[in-house]
Order: structure tokens, then sequence, then C-alpha cells
């Protein structure tokens, strides 16, 4: 597939794809996803068409798991705008069973006592809600299914969240500074429905997932993004594949990540790529991410590390194409 700007050479790898396509190119800049408040990140416009490319050199390198890197609670709660995260709107339907586990450190009264609960809603999304009124306008973490993302609670410790189903049981939990943490879970019997393929960050070390439906190419019909997520309207069934940006980055250290979520039914072709905008937050250094598969609600999780050039190549852009270059997305007929 051809993307329509110049393209120059950097190191990219990523664990699961040696051997695969991996290129960087000028003239494309992309924002991150925040919260709900915060309007969806923007693409720049297109550059030139290409005058060459030149393949990378691979390299490999071990990442700490996001998942371990989560637990650090040594950040004071810092005192932020009130700030909710919904990276996709869908319509509330009837609950799911869910047994939620409430975190019990806190005054004999209960006064501190914090709930979550979840609902399995329509595209196999979980629609969450947390109230932690001893957790004010604090930095939570959320799991599930392999992403960890970070967000805000409220000024009255509240938290209102939808993200993508990645694995069956539905199995949530949200971690407090102080290390306590709440579970919950919300079994999501459509799932088997749906695949979904996610990348995710810590902080500067930002990626972007782009896919591109039936041959399109970049900025065509058919390129879902952040700029262009193609969400799903409520109760009405998509026919392509439709992204999520989640994690809020405005918390401490944000956590953040794109997942895409395709038809197991589709006929349709994809073709996945994995950009990261070289900056002075990003030059000359190694950027570390995870990629995570939810096929059948089994996840597979792999290392993403890509290499930056120097700080004289700001405003170029990584390109990892075919990042699961066994993945496919259409089904077989």
């Amino acid at each position: 597939m051809e993307l329509k700007r110049k393209i120059a050479m950097v190191a990219a790898t990523l664990a699961v794809a040696a051997g695969a396509g991996q290129f960087i190119q000028n003239g494309l800049g992309v924002q991150f996803g925040q919260g709900a408040t915060a309007k969806a990140p923007a693409v720049a416009e297109m550059a030139p068409e290409p005058q060459e490319i030149v393949p990378l050199a691979a390299g490999m390198g071990p990442m700490p798991s996001l998942g371990a890197i989560q637990s650090q609670d040594v950040l004071p709660a810092p005192i932020l705008p009130d700030t909710a995260f919904a990276p996709t709107a869908a319509p509330l339907m009837a609950p799911a069973t869910a047994t939620a586990e409430v975190a019990t450190d806190g005054p004999v009264d209960g006064k501190c006592d914090a709930s979550l609960d979840a609902i399995a809603i329509d595209h196999a999304m979980l629609e969450l809600t947390l109230i932690a009124p001893c957790h004010v306008s604090e930095r939570v973490v959320v799991r599930h299914g392999g992403l960890t993302i970070t967000a805000m609670t409220s000024e009255s410790g509240a938290l209102f969240a939808v993200i993508p189903g990645m694995e069956a049981s539905g199995a949530v939990s949200v971690l407090f500074a102080d290390g306590n943490a709440v579970e919950t879970a919300a079994p999501l019997p459509d799932l088997a429905q749906y695949r979904r393929f996610a990348v995710q960050w810590m902080a500067d070390d930002a990626f972007q997932l782009n896919a591109f439906e039936n041959g399109a190419g970049f900025g065509q019909t058919g390129h879902v993004n952040a700029e262009h997520t193609q969400r799903p309207m409520p109760n009405i069934p998509t026919k392509g594949g439709y992204l999520s940006v989640l994690g809020d980055r405005t918390s401490p250290m944000p956590m953040l990540a794109e997942v895409y979520t395709y038809p197991s039914n589709a006929t349709e072709t994809v073709d996945l790529t994995i950009e990261a905008s070289v900056t002075k937050a990003t030059c000359d250094r190694e950027l570390l991410g995870e990629v995570l598969l939810s096929e059948a609600g089994e996840v597979t999780k792999t290392d993403l590390t890509m290499t930056t050039p120097t700080c004289d190549a700001v405003g170029d852009v990584l390109v990892l194409n075919n990042p699961l270059p066994d993945l496919k997305l259409a089904a077989s007929n």
C-alpha cells in the first residue's frame, strides 16, 4: 500500500514481526487520545508523493510489561480538572451479571468504600462506573484483558468509561495511587463476533494505529485511525472496523492505547500499520510499547520497540507495516 509521504531511513522493530516491512515517512503528525472532554486527535494533511523507500534495519529489545509499570503508586494525587474518558459511545443495555469487590481500607463507617460496576453493552464493550469518594481528582489505572490505561477521577471521586472488551470474562480492575484496588466482571458472550488489535504505550512513547480496509489509501474512505475512528452508531450493525482511543493523557505518567475492532465474519481485507512521530521528546532513543491481539476472547501480548533517528529527523514518522504478518483479519471462505 502506498502512503503519500516522503520516506527516510530509521530503525523499528516488533518482537513478533522480524522480517516485517518497516519504513520512515515525512510529513504526518498525529496527536493522541485524551479524555471524553477532548476532541478526537488530529491527523496532519497528506504530504507529496514518496520519493524513495528504504527498508529498515531490524533489531530486538525487551521491554518491561506495562502491567508491571502501572503498579507504581509513588505519584501524589494531583488536583486536576474534572476529566472523564469515554473512547466510544454506546447505548445503555440490560446489565450482564457483574460482581463488584469493594476496597476495605477506610473508616469504619464506610465513607471511603469504593465500588466498581461493569455492564456489557453493544459491540462487546464494557461500560464502567467507579464510585470512590476518598479518591477525588486522582490518577487511577484501569486494567482489562491486557489493556492498561490511566484515567482521572472527578472532584467527587467518580469515573465513567467505556472500553472495548478483550477477553470473554469481562474482568476489570481499577488501581488507586495508594495501592488499593477494586474489581468486577461482566461476561461478554458476543465477543467471539469481533477481533481486536491494540497498541499501548506510556507517556511520550506514543504510537498511532492505522487500518486500511479494502485496499484504501492514506486519507481515503476505509482508512481508519484516531482522526477517523468510524465509531459505530447505537443499535446499527457495523460493516467495517472502528477504532477506540483510550486513556487520559492529562494524567501523570499517562498510559494510553488505541484498539482496532473488526467483525470476525467480515470478508474485506485489512492492512495494519503502527506509526510513531519523531518529536523532540522521542528522537534519538527507543520507544517502548505493547501490541495486543484478541481473538475469540483469547489475548496475545507482544512487546513493541522502535528506535528513532537523531533529532535532526524531528517531524518524520516511523511506520511499521504488517505488525503481525500472520494476522488474517478477513474471514477465510
